[in-house]
């Protein structure tokens, strides 16, 4: 088999190569972009050079590289890169996304951890007097615990419920710039949803148990 490569426009000249192995598709560009087709041969190039290197003593072979590069052509500056950087280049904008989204959800929670943690505080302070008589009555730790919890569990379910469309619909068109991509699974949802009601009950809980516990005779001697 012979593969024809044309080498000048003008005189059409054509250049003729021996196939002499075919390889399984592979991208050789981002990942952003199809697997295009391929060519692979061999000619002299003057202009750069690849070379297969151990981790091990990298430092040590670029040094021994630098010094025969200036004994052999002392007036060319020597420019060099890794392979693997130049790869991770194609996608740092996806790596800064990726590092902010995760500083301001860290930022996000905090945030409305706070605010959840104040609104069952105030919850809790404009209630004392029902809690004191609800323990009178015979109300255990748990009773006020889920008293006091439930409001707030049923706001942050709400949220989930709203968020989730739009999370899946901003991640779905973000995917979109891959040629090769994933698929979103139900279960990334489910799981976030999971994790976002754990954190709201844990804040409110701490809380809840503080009022659960406090000497209802305290509250009522007012009464």
């Amino acid at each position: 088999m012979k593969l024809y490569r044309l080498d000048d426009i003008k005189t059409k000249k054509l250049l003729t190569y021996n196939v002499i192995g075919v390889v399984k598709n592979f991208n050789f560009t981002s990942l952003k972009e199809e697997v295009k087709p391929l060519a692979l041969y061999l000619r002299k190039n003057y202009g750069s050079m690849a070379l297969r290197l151990t981790t091990q003593h990298i430092p040590g072979i670029l040094s021994q590289i630098k010094n025969k590069w200036k004994a052999m052509v002392p007036a060319q500056a020597l420019n060099f890169s890794f392979m693997d950087e130049d790869f991770n280049k194609q996608y740092e904008a996806e790596e800064r996304t990726g590092k902010i989204s995760v500083t301001f959800s860290v930022l996000a929670i905090l945030i409305a951890c706070l605010g959840l943690f104040g609104l069952v505080t105030y919850a809790a302070e404009q209630r004392i007097k029902e809690i004191g008589i609800r323990k009178v009555l015979g109300a255990n730790i748990p009773n006020i615990i889920n008293m006091l919890s439930k409001d707030f569990v049923k706001l942050v379910f709400i949220s989930i419920v709203i968020a989730t469309p739009a999370a899946w619909l901003l991640m779905n068109k973000w995917l979109q710039d891959f040629a090769y991509r994933i698929n979103i699974s139900w279960w990334l949802f489910a799981v976030a949803g999971t994790v976002a009601l754990l954190i709201a009950l844990v804040t409110v809980s701490i809380q809840a148990i503080k009022a659960a516990v406090a000497n209802p005779v305290k509250s009522l001697r007012t009464e």
